[in-house]
């Protein structure tokens, strides 16, 4: 951060003031573009019904941080500079008011679209002093005695505006497009004959730029944590770029007895990576589901980012002989990191008719589960796989092979 120096004796200037606030405001703003970037984002104008409820609307105090340049226009004695960039913040510290109205037709409704924007002014005009130098005793009132107003302060706030749509047969009623420089935050639904406005009527865009986080989520690491078991989708939040997301493939199942032991399925394999996201979209995400005895597990994806494939099989026994294993597990790619998954444990089979069914493969941070052990005379079905990805293990006899366990997904954000 650049600093003025002065001497004793110096006459001071306006510009050393000037110059502080300056430098002051780049110094700012560059810690925020450090913490934040430059993308806008707005913090708090939280839009809420007024109590008791009217057709009025309040959003709170709060801000909105965007990049523009340090000075558009002349500030004081110090030309503008309207071409380096510059990180700034607005903030309005007080609560603004809407007035909506409801549409005149029977069954039709209006969407209103609240947006902001950043806006930049000067303000407090005041009747200055001046220093008169032919008479010191009387001075000027006003630039060269001329009793004009000057600015005194250039203020950052948040420029809020409502935007109505027009009236349509409910559940046709369309949002009004943001303006250019604008950033839409709400949507407000007022349907014919409405009253008052409740919370039911106010939505948040998917697109509206919300810091996602505070503070002490600013240092490495995630803040939001959300896991799939089984498919669905996902929304991405608002203001959020990127998703650490880990996939596990699901664990093969493990071979039937036979008349032996079974060996145990493969694990499903594992990838994981940081992927660029849009807030507002909609990524599908599919849970791989385990193996039963004797088939594979099925592959988990994250949209078209990421995919685990699932573990194979074990190989079925026969009468006092053991099914044999397969090669390897499934395995993860478009992560950064992919790893396969663990092979499942051949069947056992002892002199005198001791049977052991081959244990499941592990899935990366998963064991599979252990066989069972008998003989011959006892029937027993494998183990269902234990962590995410697990191969279930063999059984023994007539048993079936164990079932492998479900993949999953892990999103941090």
């Amino acid at each position: 951060m650049d600093r003025n120096i002065v001497y004793p004796g110096a006459i001071p200037l306006d510009t050393d003031i000037l110059t502080i606030n300056r430098n002051t405001l780049v110094a700012l703003g560059y810690l925020v573009q450090a913490t934040l970037g430059s993308n806008t984002v707005v913090d708090g104008l939280a839009c809420a019904p007024t109590s008791p409820a009217s057709m009025d609307v309040t959003v709170g105090p709060g801000s909105i941080t965007t990049l523009t340049t340090i000075d558009p226009l002349a500030y004081g004695a110090l030309a503008a500079d309207n071409t380096d960039p510059l990180v700034k913040m607005g903030i309005n510290t007080t609560a603004t008011s809407f007035t909506l109205t409801a549409p005149t037709s029977s069954g039709e409704s209006i969407a209103y679209l609240i947006e902001a924007s950043f806006i930049e002014s000067d303000t407090d005009p005041v009747i200055l002093p001046y220093y008169n130098a032919a008479n010191p005793a009387q001075p000027y009132s006003g630039p060269s005695n001329s009793g004009a107003a000057q600015n005194t302060a250039r203020i950052e706030r948040v420029q809020l505006q409502v935007k109505s749509g027009a009236p349509a047969p409910t559940g046709t009623q369309t949002t009004p497009p943001v303006d250019s420089g604008w950033f839409g935050l709400y949507v407000i639904t007022v349907a014919y004959g409405a009253t008052s406005i409740t919370a039911a009527n106010i939505e948040t865009l998917p697109t509206a730029p919300f810091i996602p986080f505070k503070l002490p989520a600013l240092t490495p690491g995630v803040s939001r944590m959300t896991a799939f078991g089984q498919s669905g989708t996902w929304t991405v939040p608002s203001g959020i770029s990127q998703v650490r997301a880990r996939l596990w493939g699901a664990g093969g199942g493990g071979g039937a007895g036979g008349g032996g032991s079974g060996a145990g399925g493969s694990g499903g394999g594992y990838t994981e990576g940081y992927f660029p996201v849009t807030p507002g979209t909609t990524i599908a995400i599919t849970v791989g589901v385990g193996g039963t005895s004797g088939l594979a597990g099925g592959t988990t994806s994250f949209g078209t980012f990421a995919s685990a494939t699932g573990g194979a099989p074990g190989g079925s026994g026969s009468a006092n002989a053991a099914g044999v294993a397969a090669a390897n597990g499934g395995t993860g790619s478009g992560g950064s990191l992919g790893v396969t998954g663990q092979f499942g444990q051949n069947g056992l089979v002892f002199p005198g008719g001791g049977l052991v069914g081959g244990s499941g493969g592990a899935a990366f941070g998963g064991g599979g589960a252990f066989g069972p052990a008998g003989s011959s005379a006892t029937s027993l079905p494998g183990l269902d796989g234990a962590f995410a990805g697990a191969g279930g293990s063999g059984g023994i006899a007539d048993g079936a092979g164990g079932t492998g366990a479900n993949g999953l997904v892990i999103l941090e954000w």
